[in-house]
C-alpha cells in the first residue's frame, strides 16, 4: 500500500545529507586523499579515493530507484491513485491502520535492507582502496 514511502522519506533525507557533504568536501580540497596505486601490469599511478559524497549517491540511487519502481507498481495495481487521499488505503480508519503496519514491517525492513546492501558496497570499496595503495617503500618505477 505505501511502504514505498519509507525509503521515499530515508532517500530525501539522505539527499540532503548527500548535498552537504558534497559542499564541506569541496570547501576543503586539501583533504582529498591522493594515493598511489599498483595496477595489474605492476606500474604505479596517483589516483584519488572516492569521496564519502560519492557513495552517499550510491545510496540515494538506490533508495530512489527503488522507491520509484515501488510508487509504480502501487498506481499500476490501483493502490496509488492521482486524486486526494493518493492512497486508497487512506479512505478509511481500518485500512490506515493496516497501511500504517506495512509502512512499519515491510518499508523500514526494504530501508534498512537498502542501507545495509549499501553499507556492503562501501566496506568492500574501502578494503580495495586499501589493498591498491602502495607505501612509498614499495614504489616501483613505472615502466617506459
Amino acid at each position: 500500500m505505501a511502504c514505498f514511502l519509507v525509503p521515499a522519506a530515508e532517500a530525501i533525507v539522505t539527499t540532503i545529507v548527500t548535498k552537504v557533504v558534497k559542499k564541506k568536501e569541496a570547501a576543503a580540497p586539501e583533504k582529498t586523499d591522493a594515493v598511489s596505486v599498483r595496477l595489474d601490469d605492476e606500474t604505479v599511478e596517483k589516483r584519488e579515493r572516492i569521496p564519502f559524497s560519492s557513495k552517499m549517491r550510491w545510496l540515494n540511487g538506490l533508495l530512489w530507484g527503488g522507491s520509484g519502481l515501488l510508487a509504480f507498481e502501487h498506481l499500476w495495481h490501483g493502490e496509488v491513485t492521482p486524486w486526494f487521499p493518493f492512497l486508497t488505503a487512506a479512505e478509511s480508519p481500518d485500512s490506515l491502520q493496516e497501511m500504517f503496519h506495512e509502512m512499519s514491517t515491510v518499508g523500514v525492513s526494504m530501508a534498512v535492507l537498502v542501507t545495509a546492501i549499501w553499507g556492503v558496497m562501501v566496506a568492500v570499496t574501502s578494503i580495495l582502496e586499501k589493498k591498491a595503495v602502495v607505501s612509498d617503500s614499495e614504489l616501483i618505477p613505472e615502466k617506459e
